[in-house]
């Protein structure tokens, strides 16, 4: 499976996870539960655009290290853009973010298939 493929299945994976971990990480908060459908959307969203991108960018450097930067930076900047709009609970939407943003990076160049010549 080719390295964007590979970041586009496991971003949109870890963004569900990202969004179910609102469910968690703030489980008092009345928006979190009235309006945990957009959070999983909005996650899943942002998981998918990190993965394409971070997959493609593994593919391009075929460097583990800047995979896992690239992950990391988009995740923290999707992130922070998500918290920003919201205007609080930074910690538990930036710390999940820029985790799975990581781990996308990471899989997407060590299990993604290198591309044919």
């Amino acid at each position: 499976m080719s390295k964007p493929i590979m970041g586009l299945l496991i971003g949109g994976l870890l963004g569900v996870l990202d969004g179910f971990s609102a469910l968690v990480t703030s489980p008092d908060v009345p928006e979190v539960k009235s309006g945990i459908v957009g959070i999983v959307i909005g996650s899943t969203t942002k998981g998918l655009i990190v993965g394409v991108i971070a997959g493609l960018v593994a593919k391009k450097s075929n460097s583990i290290g800047l995979a896992i930067a690239c992950g990391l930076t988009l995740g923290f900047l999707f992130a922070l853009l998500i918290a920003v709009m919201q205007g609080s609970h930074y910690l538990e939407i930036i710390l999940p973010g820029s985790l799975f943003g990581v781990i996308a990076g990471f899989v997407s160049q060590k299990y993604g298939a290198a591309p044919q010549r």
